[in-house]
């Protein structure tokens, strides 16, 4: 333990350890638990599973008509298949939003618990990992978290735990005494404990576990936040009664929505959440029920079912697929699952808020190691006792990154085929004389047509949402009116389909990395907002500039239809490193806001510590090699 600043002030309470098993993957002797019987669960599920099925056959038909499969090859059987798996993914999303859509609609809330009274809510730890953050961001929006819970007459119910992992020196100095100062500050209202492990074992899950087996009998849940979340009093009460009064849940997850950003990508990101966001997260709350899903914050969880059901294995073989698991979230929801507890989603719950990365380059460098951790779910999704459910979220996770190359394969092969058709002979009667010829094997008219269909399938969702928000009286207020609802989902359509090939490529070198067996490390986030400078978009982007003019060259040379087919991806290539760049830059950001465009109700609802901080330059510390 580190220095003591005040021998009067005790970091850490007295420990009421809970044993936390590792849990086999391998075998399972238990019995499937059926939570709920609940007709609305199995009619969600069905019409999700089943609106994806018809997209997905109708899109893989347009295909076959595109290839016009006479005389198979190899080639179109590959195409074809890379193509229905990749429909089959953004119809699953369409069909989801479709759902929530109807949800919203009838104004429905789904998934209400009962409340237990303000007096039996019991005890809950506010857990906040920290790893190389700023100390003054962190500490002050703890502190107005704690104000605010004082303020409700709940704090007696509420202890706050910041677990640091933190390597540097004197950032770690930095935290032990605000720890000491937000303590003196909340004493007697509430309890305040700062720990750092001298190791950094198992990474945040190994953080979390250890909280669990020291203290974790002390108390009856636990609210895991990011070092860039932020809750209001009212969310943590209800979560801490809903919690208290239904006795099989074990995890119950909120909506957390974007804020306290100023660059263009991410206003963009918090305006695509804050109108398209909830639209999803009702449809899949739905079809969830009480077999859900858990993103690793902003949730609360039973801390004794934790203990009993979540603790994570070594993964075998080398990193990156053997070793700790790094995604570790989907898997706790996946084994507390199996062990018969509730894990669902409470998406129509205020005053849940997270922070987004400020530029498509820091998104990057996060998804590096999410991409690593939900590839790893490929050794996991087969485990024993599973719920399928739970399996499906694996599944989702794991294609969330392999559809980015197979996204890539579906295009080149595309281009393949298309070469061919442009530059091969045709020979309609192979085998003589036939009343049916065989025709050419690929149609770049009904390619453009099939374009088309995609596009209202992938978009359809955003269309969703934008007809919600118009109906919203205050939402449409807070987003600027109609007039700057349509400017904004113009402007996130037009830069979501530039930087939706970029991305491509990012995570399609993501999964080979992977692939190749290089290690993600662990590095701590930027959240900072400092404008880049061109040259290192410009270098980081350089090979998708290369990609894109090679794809426009290629389908140029073999028609036009097939050059407008390829038109979208080879304009948000080779304009990356422009795109990239601009929309990272803040003053961008406040020039659009003023203009109208991303403009969220949260901005002027956010907590006054958030919205201070917002102004204040950050220094984000480089981890520790």
């Amino acid at each position: 333990m580190a220095l003591q600043v005040d021998q009067k002030l005790k970091y850490t309470p007295v420990e009421h350890p809970l044993d936390m098993p590792v849990q086999d993957l391998k075998e399972w002797s238990g019995e499937p638990v059926v939570l709920s019987r609940a007709r609305s669960t199995f009619y969600a599920r069905v019409f999700v599973f089943g609106l994806t099925a018809v997209l997905t056959g109708a899109g893989t038909y347009g295909m076959y008509q595109v290839i016009s499969p006479v005389n198979v090859t190899a080639l179109q059987v590959f195409f074809a298949s890379v193509f229905a798996l990749t429909f089959t993914w953004i119809s699953f999303a369409c069909a989801s939003a479709c759902l929530g859509f109807l949800v919203l609609l009838r104004k429905n809330k789904v998934q209400q618990p009962h409340l237990a009274p303000h007096a039996r809510m019991g005890r809950t730890a506010l857990l906040m990992p920290v790893y190389n953050e700023d100390p003054q961001r962190v500490f002050a929006v703890l502190e107005q978290m704690g104000r605010d819970l004082c303020w409700q007459g709940a704090s007696r119910h509420f202890d706050i735990f910041v677990l640091s992992d933190t390597r540097n020196s004197t950032t770690a100095q930095q935290e032990e005494s605000l720890a000491v100062a937000l303590r003196r500050t909340f004493a007697g209202e509430m309890g305040v404990f700062y720990r750092r492990r001298a190791e950094n074992h198992h990474r945040k899950a190994g953080n979390i576990a250890d909280f669990v087996t020291r203290w974790g009998g002390a108390y009856d849940h636990m609210v895991v936040l990011d070092a860039d979340s932020e809750m209001r009093a009212e969310t943590l009460v209800t979560m801490a009664r809903a919690m208290a009064g239904d006795r099989k849940a074990g995890i119950i997850q909120t909506l957390p929505l974007l804020q306290n950003r100023w660059t263009p990508y991410a206003r963009m990101t918090q305006f695509a959440g804050r109108v398209y966001g909830p639209v999803v997260a009702a449809g899949l709350a739905c079809w969830h029920g009480r077999d859900g899903n858990y993103w690793g914050h902003n949730a609360i969880i039973r801390t004794r079912a934790f203990a009993e059901a979540a603790g994570l294995p070594e993964l075998s073989g080398r990193k990156p697929f053997g070793g700790h698991v790094l995604s570790h979230d989907f898997v706790e929801a996946a084994l507390m699952r199996r062990a018969g507890w509730a894990v669902y989603m409470l998406p129509w719950l205020e005053g849940s808020y997270e922070e987004t990365p400020p530029s498509l380059i820091d998104l990057a460098a996060r998804d590096r190691r999410w991409a690593q951790g939900n590839l790893q779910h490929i050794k996991i999704v087969g485990a024993r006792g599973l719920h399928w459910v739970s399996r499906v979220h694996l599944l989702q996770g794991i294609m969330s990154y392999l559809a980015s190359p197979l996204w890539l394969l579906l295009l080149v092969a595309g281009l393949v085929l298309a070469t061919i058709a442009r530059y091969t002979e045709p020979n309609y009667f192979p085998n003589g004389f036939s009343l049916f010829p065989a025709w050419p094997v690929f149609d770049p008219q009904l390619a453009l047509q099939l374009l088309g269909v995609t596009a209202a399938v992938l978009y359809l969702p955003k269309l969703l949402g934008l007809t919600l928000a118009l109906t919203d009286r205050s939402l449409r207020k807070g987003c600027g009116g109609a007039t700057g609802l349509f400017k904004s989902v113009a402007a996130e359509t037009v830069l979501s389909m530039l930087l939706s090939p970029v991305m491509m490529m990012i995570q399609t070198r993501f999964v080979l990395d992977v692939l190749f067996g290089r290690d993600s490390g662990w590095n701590a986030q930027n959240r900072s907002e400092e404008a880049l400078p061109f040259a290192v978009p410009l270098r980081r982007h350089a090979l998708h500039v290369l990609t894109g003019l090679l794809f426009g060259v290629l389908s140029f040379t073999i028609s036009w239809p097939t050059f407008f087919w390829f038109l979208p991806i080879v304009i948000g290539l080779v304009s990356a490193p422009v795109v990239s760049w601009a929309t990272g830059l803040p003053a961008l950001g406040r020039w659009m806001w003023r203009a109208n465009i991303f403009r969220i109700p949260e901005e002027q609802q956010a907590a006054p510590a958030a919205a201070n901080l917002d102004a204040t330059p950050v220094v984000v510390l480089e981890a520790a090699e």
